[in-house]
């Protein structure tokens, strides 16, 4: 008989809650879903983040707030040798004080002697003098002016504003138009008709005061043209119906690159509706686009100020351009240029510090390639540095999956170029040589760097690695050619460092599975111990002793070992919970306070009770390499699943805990893994809960969706084989299906369209539970509340204690 069953109407939907089939157990927890979903500030308490130290580096700052307080006064700074955290003054926190962002080699951020810093914030410029100390505000505008740089002299800053180069005298104080940027077309004269010059000319002949006032005007137009030569004024380029989206100066003012976009004609936008509004009335909101959309119009042009010319640069020049994929390949389509040129985009130039060079970023816009080039932008010809090719996608630290240059920029000497590329299947240091080609590696393994930033002087790296465990996170030290790793961190768990700007203090935002990050100050050596310097956790929420999971890995059906936690509790009550991350492209099995920290105190909650617990970093997840990256590329739902079923026979035969005592849950791609599971592998679970679930890829959106799936409209059975709504009729168990009518990414629409699926199947063991103010990520208490005492209710009821006899 069916526990309970949905109804969705035109709009609205009639909650049925579940029925009770057996007397709860008694609660053997000190934990509750209300007090585990409750403000988290006001339980847990506030840890800090986003620590950067002050550019003397005597004054780390970091945004804390402890005593939840307004969040505008959230900013506490500590002194270079530790002590007590000082909450910084309104005064000084409004005063944009300059803070280390790294040393910006060739950027010319800093003079070249590293005395003085331009820096923008808040949309203004500022000026810091680092010999004395002394910061000086340069602009103070409603406009917002960015990316700041001085010119070769030091004696002007060039900064951005309205899409437009603009450069101060920081004598005069005088700022002049660089670049003369405009939006539309050029105007045109019309030719005056035959008929008109005849009429012209009569005019001219038979009256003397036309004749002066036409000598006049043309007197005039000639003082303004010498006037303008005087000036000097940057030529005008016109975008057409495109918009800026990069403008870049070399450093000796010759060339300015301009980079445009328009907006594809096909990006429909989507619609949201709100219906708890403090108006009253219903608020539609316009929503990203669906997958598929075709591309914009990319142009990157140079224009030469010395010799008054503007080129277009021609990004298909590169070789594999018009490349066909791999899968459009299997599918008979020939390599035939006009059908296969694909849409390029690219980032840059990025200039060397003397002007020399110039290196571009270009991408694929179906993000199967990746180009680092050389750009002659006297002539616009491009020379290819590295080519990073992928079948599925180009991704990884330091590169992105979602565009972007990714981790680049010059080393000291104006020669070598350096990136990150999977080249060898991990996310790894390069540096290549503009003139000769010449790669080198610097790091290498079966492991990923994560951040890198050279030293002031480019001899040494301070890098970001999982070196020591794909579970941690550790900052570390290295020649800047290569050669001996030095970790700097020592404690097991993740450090979220920063270096100060002389690299001899290092504060790392520490934390473990089972204690949220807290701040630490110590000495940039691998011997040096660190200083605690916050006390995070409320005494209430550190009174409980919260477990530590067991980090462990199982051999999945094709040999694989995947790593999971395990909460293990000490009384067994013969069921289990598998919890499934979202994002695909994340890690949960990390000694570090985890992203989901609400389910991580679920999980606690449920090992009190008798559960056993487990999360997996199935194929797909962050921190393992380009190969786990992509094993879920054109069929999300395949690898990635098969390893919970995996993880499921592995417990079942580990702890003896059979298929219809196995519950599963997750939100958004979780959701959707929750979904597949319950759809395409029934005998493996007994019940599952799918939280904000994409249940139709071809409804998703576009930057995420067509890296793994390609386009709906050219690899339709990749969205077939990869969306739960086709397989719906294979839901067997008890499903809750929790969702905020305000998402905007996964939007209520595709949870309607799989609710009417069901209905239409016939399928009646299902509840659908809809949270009005909702989002994707929920805020509320009360909302995060009752959708957790939903899941709980039906892990009790479906595979615990309360659960149906058979």
């Amino acid at each position: 008989m069916p526990r309970f069953a949905s109804i969705l109407g035109a709009l609205l939907v009639l909650l049925v809650p579940f029925a009770v089939q057996a007397q709860p157990v008694e609660r053997t927890s000190p934990l509750t879903v209300e007090q585990i979903m409750q403000e988290p500030k006001s339980w847990i308490g506030d840890w800090p983040t986003n620590v950067r130290w002050h550019e003397t580096g005597q004054t780390l700052y970091f945004d804390w707030n402890p005593d939840g307080d307004f969040p505008s006064d959230s900013l506490y700074k500590v002194a270079r040798d530790g002590g007590s955290p000082q909450k910084v003054s309104p005064e000084e926190r409004r005063s944009n004080p300059p803070t280390f962002d790294g040393w910006h080699h060739g950027e010319h951020v800093y003079t070249d002697d590293f005395s003085r810093k331009v820096y923008a914030a808040d949309g203004d410029l500022y000026l810091y003098d680092r010999t004395n100390d002394e910061q000086t505000r340069l602009t103070d505008t409603p406009a917002r002016e960015a990316d700041p740089r001085f010119d070769l002299d030091g004696e002007r800053v060039l900064f951005e504003r309205d899409d437009n180069l603009f450069a101060v005298h920081l004598n005069t104080g005088r700022v002049r138009q660089l670049t003369d940027v405009q939006s539309g077309r050029a105007p045109r004269e019309d030719e005056p008709t035959p008929r008109e010059d005849v009429l012209e000319e009569q005019q001219l002949e038979l009256f003397e005061t036309l004749r002066e006032r036409t000598e006049e005007d043309e007197r005039a137009e000639e003082m303004r043209e010498r006037d303008r030569e005087a000036d000097d004024p940057p030529p005008t380029h016109y975008t057409g119906g495109a918009e800026v989206s990069d403008l870049r100066m070399d450093p000796t003012e010759r060339f300015v690159a301009i980079a445009q976009q328009s907006q594809p004609d096909a990006a429909d936008p989507t619609q949201v509706i709100d219906y708890v509004t403090q108006s009253g009335h219903a608020d539609v909101m316009q929503a990203r686009p669906k997958v598929g959309i075709p591309p914009g119009d990319f142009s990157l042009h140079v224009q030469d100020l010395e010799r008054d010319t503007t080129l277009e640069v021609n990004l298909h020049q590169l070789p594999g351009a018009y490349d066909v994929p791999e899968y459009r390949r299997e599918q008979g389509v020939e390599l035939d240029s006009s059908a296969a040129k694909r849409a390029l985009y690219s980032y840059g130039p990025y200039w060397s510090a003397d002007g020399e060079h110039a290196v571009l970023v270009v991408r694929a816009d179906n993000n199967k390639d990746r180009w680092i080039a050389r750009l002659d932008p006297e002539t616009g010809d491009l020379t290819v540095l590295d080519r990073q090719h992928d079948a599925a996608w180009i991704g990884g630290p330091g590169i992105s999956a979602y565009g972007g240059p990714g981790t680049v920029g010059w080393m000291p000497g104006n020669e070598r170029f350096y990136f990150q590329s999977e080249a060898t299947g991990y996310s790894h240091l390069y540096t290549v040589n503009v003139e000769t080609g010449d790669t080198t590696q610097p790091t290498s393994g079966d492991f990923e760097v994560l951040g890198a930033r050279l030293s002031r002087d480019g001899a040494t790296w301070v890098l970001t690695t999982n070196r020591r465990s794909p579970h941690q996170q550790h900052a570390e030290r290295m020649p800047a050619d290569g050669g001996d790793i030095t970790r700097l961190t020592q404690m097991t768990g993740t450090h979220d460092a920063a270096l100060s700007p002389n690299g001899k203090r290092l504060a790392t935002l520490y934390s473990t599975t089972n204690q949220p990050a807290d701040l630490y100050l110590k000495d940039a050596t691998a011997e040096s111990e660190g200083n605690r310097i916050t006390e995070s956790p409320t005494d209430e929420w550190a009174a409980y002793d919260w477990r530590m999971p067991e980090t462990t890995r199982f051999e999945a059906s094709d040999g694989v070992e995947v790593p999971a936690h395990v909460f293990r509790p000490d009384t067994p009550n013969g069921a289990a919970v598998f919890f499934v991350h979202g994002a695909g492209y994340l890690q949960n099995v990390i000694k570090d306070f985890p992203p989901y920290f609400r389910e991580y105190m679920f999980h606690n909650m449920l090992a009190d009770l008798g559960y056993t617990v487990v999360d997996v970093d199935y194929r797909g997840s962050a921190g393992y390499g380009r190969d786990w990256r992509t094993a879920v590329y054109r069929h999300m739902g395949g690898r990635d699943l098969q390893d919970y079923v995996d993880a499921a026979e592995w417990v079942g035969e580990t702890y003896g805990i059979p298929a219809e005592r196995r519950f599963i849950y997750g939100g958004s791609y979780g959701g959707f893994m929750t979904l597949m599971a319950l759809f395409t592998a029934p005998d493996h679970f007994g019940g599952g809960a799918a939280l904000r679930s994409v249940t139709d890829w071809a409804h998703y959106n576009e930057v995420y969706t067509s890296n793994i799936l390609n386009h709906p409209q050219t690899d339709s059975l990749a969205y077939a084989r990869s969306s739960p709504i086709y397989h719906a009729e294979g839901l067997e168990d008890p499903l809750l299906m929790p969702h905020g009518l305000v998402d905007t990414n996964v939007q209520p629409q595709d949870i309607f369209r799989l609710t009417q699926r069901l209905i239409e199947l016939g399928k009646e063991d299902w509840e659908l539970a809809m949270y009005p103010v909702e989002g994707h990520g929920f805020e509320e208490p009360a909302s995060w509340t009752d959708e957790y005492r939903r899941i709980f209710e039906l892990i009790q009821e479906s595979v615990g204690p309360n659960r149906t006899q058979n």
